[in-house]
């Protein structure tokens, strides 16, 4: 069992920044997988980030890349968002989460929130202009 429990939305401006922080516990021994997750009111969840837990390589939708940048302290363990230049349609919910135990995510799977199976309960972020 993973539990997760994110935090550090708020309200800001456009072209301001946010740090989203996701306090993990339970046995992550076999989570290779985390990711942030998105939802506006009206569309679907989306990927936003990840990271395979192991080697720490790192991966970004395109519509955040270069301003977000997903990271990991493992001393700490805690899972990160840095969220810089954003923008109003960076509003949503944001969630992070946990893969499935033991298993490795390949391409767009990465983003699909169904290959997820653990989640935080969501921490808002709204920009304004």
């Amino acid at each position: 069992q993973v539990q997760l429990v994110d935090s550090g939305g708020g309200s800001v401006q456009a072209g301001g920044s946010l740090r989203l922080s996701c306090a993990v516990s339970g046995d992550t021994t076999r989570t290779y997988y985390m990711g942030w997750f998105r939802q506006a009111p009206g569309k679907e969840r989306e990927g936003v980030a990840h990271i395979r837990t192991d080697s720490g390589s790192t991966y970004h939708a395109d519509s955040v890349k270069g301003r977000f940048t997903i990271s990991q302290d493992n001393d700490k363990n805690t899972l990160y968002l840095q969220m810089n230049s954003l923008k109003p349609e960076d509003t949503a919910m944001y969630y992070c989460a946990a893969g499935r135990a033991g298993t490795t995510l390949y391409g767009v799977a990465k983003y699909n929130p169904r290959n997820y199976a653990y989640w935080g309960q969501g921490t808002q972020v709204i920009v304004s202009s």
